[in-house]
């Protein structure tokens, strides 16, 4: 077995690493940190918690240069809490590194980002929106940038950064290593590759369609008008000891939420619409264990890295069996058990074939019948 030692990493990122609990690299860790830290770009493709931003912030870590005064390392994030998640990684591995973090996204006091600017930080993480801004007020200067690396890059795609990304990428020294990471490569990472990467190595650790071994799932058919009953159902088991419930949409989220509140349940909210301050505040009562269920789209719970997740809820099915590979990446992390649960209606059931065929993994299925005489029989439904 590979361990970080074998990777070429100094003695201080070894002590580093073991103080903070990393025993021994993933798979994407294993293969990107060698050839990152020989300078090449990497195109990294793998899934929600393989492990991915430890294997591009180490090697950028290793070869920051602490005398100097300039923003070295470039990091884009489709979300402000991916960007916040990433900033805190970032901020661990750092330790005993005289260098400065620091993240820069909409919806935070700009003031406080242009007082961090000050403070002359090395590496800045932030979302395309915040990071095209500071540059055209000139409060930012990517002319010494030697890192650029894009998370999640598909979910920009997707949210419509594309064009933000590439006008960013212009304004950095062409001669910098690049290292993208994207669960998917789609037309426009292509062309983005052809425009802005310099011969990378593509490494792929887990293709599109693994799912975790220990996690069990289940799908409930049932009428759309049958969903919250369904749902209470599942939420009333003692094993969903903390569940991440995902919608479609945040009209669907907000509904969704009034009406668990209505009903007594502990739960909270995350979705797009919603102030930093209420999106902040969502999350950590979430993180905290003051919540039991969050409530959250798919671009919302970017970012989301909790290990105790026990079950991942699919209230509104996904659009896709890539998407359904993300959510349900959000439980079953760090070697536990979970349960992936996904409510379905009649004609919705070609999707779940779709799914079991890009995952070659069969979904157990079940009616809304079944799981009322479940709960009524047994107190350990669900998983």
């Amino acid at each position: 077995m590979v361990s970080f030692s074998d990777l070429g990493l100094s003695a201080s990122m070894l002590a580093t690493l073991a103080t903070v609990g990393y025993s021994s690299p993933t798979p994407i860790q294993s293969t990107t940190i060698p050839a990152a830290l020989t300078g090449r770009d990497v195109i990294g493709q793998a899934q929600t918690g393989s492990g991915k931003t430890a294997a591009f912030a180490i090697p950028v870590l290793e070869q920051l240069d602490p005398s100097r005064a300039d923003v070295q390392a470039l990091v884009l994030c489709p979300t402000r809490e991916l960007a916040a998640q990433v900033t805190l990684e970032f901020g661990r591995l750092a330790q005993g590194l005289t260098v400065e973090i620091l993240a820069v996204v909409g919806g935070d006091p700009v003031r406080r980002q242009l007082d961090g600017l000050q403070r002359h930080p090395a590496v800045v993480v932030g979302t395309p929106g915040r990071i095209l801004d500071l540059l055209q007020r000139g409060n930012l200067s990517l002319r010494s940038i030697r890192f650029a690396v894009l998370d999640e890059a598909d979910r920009m795609l997707d949210m419509g950064f594309a064009p933000d990304v590439e006008r960013i990428l212009q304004q950095t020294p062409k001669e910098r290593q690049t290292l993208l990471f994207s669960a998917t490569v789609p037309g426009w990472i292509h062309r983005l590759v052809e425009r802005h990467m310099r011969d990378p190595e593509t490494i792929s650790v887990s293709g599109q369609t693994e799912l975790v071994s220990t996690v069990s799932q289940w799908c409930i058919e049932c009428s759309w008008a049958d969903k919250v009953e369904a749902l209470a159902l599942l939420l009333d088991s003692p094993r969903v000891t903390c569940g991440l419930i995902f919608t479609a949409t945040k009209r669907n989220a907000d509904m969704l939420h009034t009406i668990l509140l209505g009903r007594g349940y502990d739960v909270t909210v995350l979705h797009g619409d919603l102030s930093q301050q209420d999106r902040d505040k969502a999350l950590s009562r979430f993180r905290s264990s003051k919540v039991r269920f969050l409530i959250a789209t798919d671009v919302a719970a970017r970012g989301i890295d909790i290990d105790d997740i026990s079950h991942v809820i699919n209230y509104d099915v996904p659009a896709s069996p890539e998407d359904y590979i993300h959510r349900v990446g959000r439980t079953a992390r760090a070697g536990r058990d979970g349960v992936a649960l996904t409510l379905i209606t009649p004609i919705e059931i070609l999707k779940i074939r779709d799914i079991e065929n890009h995952t070659h993994r069969a979904i157990e299925r079940h009616t809304l019948d079944d799981l009322r005489q479940l709960a009524g029989t047994v107190s350990t439904v669900v998983g």
